[in-house]
């Protein structure tokens, strides 16, 4: 009774307060941050979830939750929560910037909370939310955090859930760099050199080295015991179900190397997928080389090796046939993301180097040119926490990790000729 008590107490003076300051003749501008789509688990021995109406499941003791939102100038401002279901009383803390807030939520309670009034600093801000005690299951079902100030909001997040924008906004924004390559001539090979920083590969992590208009080939961290080369070709027939692919554009594998799989794929448009685990490392230099040739029939041929630094050979991973095709290689780039949602919180770096393209008499030509991109995520500027371009002679991508400081979209960067080609053997390749 005396705790009952003690929180109605607390709730009566908040929402006088709130009330108080709402009720002079200011000009709020209020933006409600979707906790489905800026919100990670940071803290905890036990999974959570955290669904499209925020955090849906909060049990234990040690979770910590983290909402991330990047505010273009600092800012007072009125924090407020979005309870979506309490079913018990409880007592949570809240923190930003080194101010923190106990609040006691009753039993019963739902809408719109008042906290208290924190400060906005430029650039990207945690909101860390806490369990305190609880006298139920769960400490709370928080739906959205409210910011209220006397003047315009500058914020970026992941504002709406159109066409799944909580997931991507979630996985974070992947980018891109495109090489320059001549229009006018034909090229079957591109080579390229990865090295993954240490510490710059959490889970969740693809690598991307060897982009083609038709497909991809790169290294992913797919556990915390498993890494892998993956080598995938997209079906000529648009969809994201490999079944509904008719016979007649299926990929159709021709070759794969020692110990790779191979099948299908789906998802992010559908094909041949082929992939070998392999215990890559960051800070080692990884080599790929892959190509892509007409086969005079009306196809084409696409395929891959990585080159083992400890052995110091080639290893073929697969070679694949892609029907209703008649192409060279175009497009050659690379890319950056991260395919695991809760670890959108992390960042991660690449360095790209050495970049070569090859026509099929083994000329080749040094590709020392590449355009920066971003995808829908960071486009919209829901997610700015992204690089890309040259530095220290090498070109490079990173993202994830809410960090501040971007590289425009769409720029163009240069890096130092090196000058010296690789030497390949393509009679010797397996």
């Amino acid at each position: 009774m005396k705790l009952t008590l003690t929180l109605l107490l607390s709730f009566l003076i908040i929402n006088a307060t709130f009330s108080s300051m709402m009720g002079k003749d200011h000009n709020f501008d209020s933006q409600l941050i979707p906790l489905g789509g800026n919100t990670f688990q940071t803290q905890g021995s036990s999974t959570e979830k955290i669904g499209s109406d925020g955090i849906v499941n909060w049990k234990n003791a040690d979770t910590e939750f983290s909402v991330f939102v990047k505010s273009a100038t600092d800012a007072d401002v009125l924090l407020s929560l979005e309870i979506t279901a309490q079913k018990s009383n409880s007592q949570i803390s809240i923190e930003l910037n080194g101010q923190e807030e106990l609040i006691h939520l009753l039993a019963g309670k739902t809408g719109i909370i008042p906290i208290g009034n924190f400060s906005l600093l430029k650039g990207y801000n945690e909101i860390k939310l806490r369990g305190v005690e609880k006298s139920g299951t769960d400490y709370s079902k928080i739906k959205s955090v409210q910011l209220e100030a006397e003047r315009q909001l500058a914020l970026n997040y992941v504002k709406d859930n159109i066409d799944n924008r909580f997931y991507w906004g979630r996985r974070g924004p992947s980018v891109h760099l495109t090489y320059s390559l001549p229009e006018d001539e034909n090229f079957q090979w591109f080579y390229n050199e990865v090295t993954v920083p240490v510490g710059s590969d959490p889970i969740g992590s693809y690598f991307m080295a060897n982009g083609f208009a038709e497909g991809y080939f790169g290294i992913q961290v797919n556990s915390e015991t498993e890494r892998r080369i993956l080598f995938s070709v997209w079906s000529p027939f648009k969809t994201d179900n490999p079944n509904e692919i008719p016979a007649e554009e299926k990929i159709i594998l021709l070759k794969k190397g020692e110990d790779v799989y191979t099948g299908e794929f789906g998802n992010e448009g559908s094909g041949g997928q082929s992939f070998l685990k392999y215990s890559w490392k960051a800070g080692e230099t990884y080599s790929f080389l892959n190509s892509v040739q007409p086969d005079g029939k009306g196809n084409s041929i696409y395929t891959a090796y990585f080159l083992d630094p400890e052995k110091g050979e080639w290893m073929l991973i697969a070679s694949f046939l892609r029907p209703k095709t008649d192409t060279w290689y175009k497009r050659p780039h690379s890319f950056l993301e991260n395919f695991v949602p809760e670890s959108g919180y992390l960042e991660r770096t690449a360095n790209y180097g050495n970049q070569w393209a090859a026509d099929a008499e083994g000329n080749w030509l040094e590709l020392t040119e590449a355009k920066f991109t971003g995808d829908d995520i960071a486009k919209r500027g829901y997610r700015m926490d992204y690089e890309g371009g040259e530095k220290s002679g090498q070109f490079y991508l990173r993202n994830g990790g809410f960090f501040n400081g971007i590289i425009e979209l769409n720029s163009m960067h240069q890096r130092k000729s090196i000058g010296k080609s690789p030497t390949v053997d393509f009679e010797k390749l397996p």
